[in-house]
């Protein structure tokens, strides 16, 4: 069993940043990808970014390509979400996500229970 929880929500303007942190717990949780989806009413989960544990690499969606970036740190077992000028689209709850092994797909094991990030215009 994971346990994810989020953190660092909030409202913010266009053009500004936020970064969310997500800290899990449990049984070897270093063995987990994670990541991060969004969902906005009305719209599908999306898959915004992912690690694998060792964080080797990153993926993200190309919606946020070149304004967000995923970092890990496995000593506090904590994964993060940089996000910089943010859009009015980028308006969601922000869910962090682990599914064992290295790739995170739309179907992870676990989830944490979302932070909301709202950007005004």
């Amino acid at each position: 069993q994971v346990q994810l929880v989020e953190s660092g929500g909030g409202l913010v303007q266009s053009g500004e940043s936020l970064t969310l942190s997500c800290v899990a717990s449990g049984r070897a949780a270093k063995n987990y990808a994670m990541g991060w989806f969004r969902q906005s009413p009305g719209k599908e989960r999306e898959l915004v970014a992912g690690t694998p544990p060792n964080a080797d690499r990153t993926s993200l969606a190309d919606s946020v390509k070149g304004r967000f970036s995923i970092t890990r740190d496995n000593a506090l077992n904590t994964v993060y979400l940089q996000m910089n000028n943010l859009k009015t689209e980028d308006t969601a709850v922000y869910y962090c996500a682990a599914q064992y092994g290295v790739v995170l797909t739309r179907r992870p094991d676990y989830w944490g229970q979302g932070t909301q990030v709202t950007v005004s215009s």
